[in-house]
């Protein structure tokens, strides 16, 4: 994977469909808080992980110029596990526009978490849904591994989940990031205690939530809408704890999203200075740009 980039502004980004821009001013300093790169030249972690074919720091590039990005972070995908040379190499590449987000278990080294530092990883992810390297028992010891490091964790949690470990994610002593809009209608039986918990969380000023992935939170609804309600909540009680991403290659979708009509429900939700403040001012917070 090289780090030249040659091809031109108007090449077809992959993994993605669609070709216009965003239909709003996008601020400067615009960040995709979530998103992976894939090498398959390397291997992928043993086991039923979700694999992709090759999604580069050159692809993603493409994507970033069409929606105006200028930032973004890497997360790490559970298919690699604790394999991080396509995050590092990736880090190397975005010659500091892109923070890190890694996989760790309670037996990383500080020689390993030095490197990870270095490159800029700032948080390390749970996947308690595509199940990896990592499980809920290594929480508390991998929490205070990271806290001196002042790291976040980062997890994708199954609405039951979410709902039975609020209390226990609170009680770690670092900041909590929630994947995907905690996946909010995937169970609609759920979906008002896990607003609840969300709102409950977000209140205590420890915890932020991607709005990444609306097809993950909203898989019964054409254009996101049952999304919509929650959203606008979220901007009138909790706009400082909200983030933005892409979730570029979209590694669970075979049909592949429209990035600007993804991008394009900020505004519909948040309004222009809500967006402004989700792109820009909290990315800048929470990721340290």
């Amino acid at each position: 994977m090289t780090v030249h980039d040659t091809r031109g502004a108007d090449d077809q980004a992959p993994h993605t469909t669609g070709i216009n821009p965003p239909r709003f001013p996008v601020p400067p300093g615009a960040c995709d808080c979530h998103m992976h790169i894939f090498d398959t030249s390397l291997p992928f972690a043993p086991g039923p992980v979700l694999t992709h074919a090759d999604a580069s720091v050159e692809d993603y590039r493409l994507l970033q110029r069409r929606l105006r990005l200028e930032r973004n972070v890497i997360v790490q995908p559970s298919s690699y596990g604790r394999d991080h040379r396509v995050l590092l190499r990736s880090l190397r590449a975005s010659k500091g526009l892109a923070k890190g987000v890694a996989v760790i278990d309670p037996f990383a080294t500080p020689e390993e978490l030095e490197v990870l530092r270095a490159h800029g990883v700032v948080g390390v992810r749970f996947n308690m849904v595509q199940a990896g390297a990592t499980d809920e028992t290594m929480l508390e010891d991998v929490a205070r591994l990271i806290e001196p490091l002042g790291w976040h964790i980062q997890l994708h949690l199954a609405p039951a989940d979410l709902l039975r470990l609020a209390d226990r994610l609170m009680a770690l002593p670092v900041t909590i990031v929630l994947d995907h809009f905690a996946r909010l209608n995937v169970d609609a039986s759920l979906a008002d205690k896990v607003e609840a918990s969300v709102s409950k969380m977000l209140s205590s000023t420890k915890v932020w939530l991607k709005l990444s992935a609306p097809y993950i939170a909203s898989p019964r609804s054409s254009a996101y809408e049952d999304l919509d309600g929650f959203a606008r909540r979220l901007r009138t009680s909790h706009l400082d704890r909200l983030l933005w991403g892409t979730d570029w290659p979209h590694v669970t979708e075979a049909d592949k999203p429209d990035d600007g009509v993804l991008m394009n429900l900020l505004p519909r939700w948040l309004g222009e200075e809500g967006t402004r403040q989700v792109l820009v001012r909290n990315p800048e917070a929470l990721y340290g740009f």
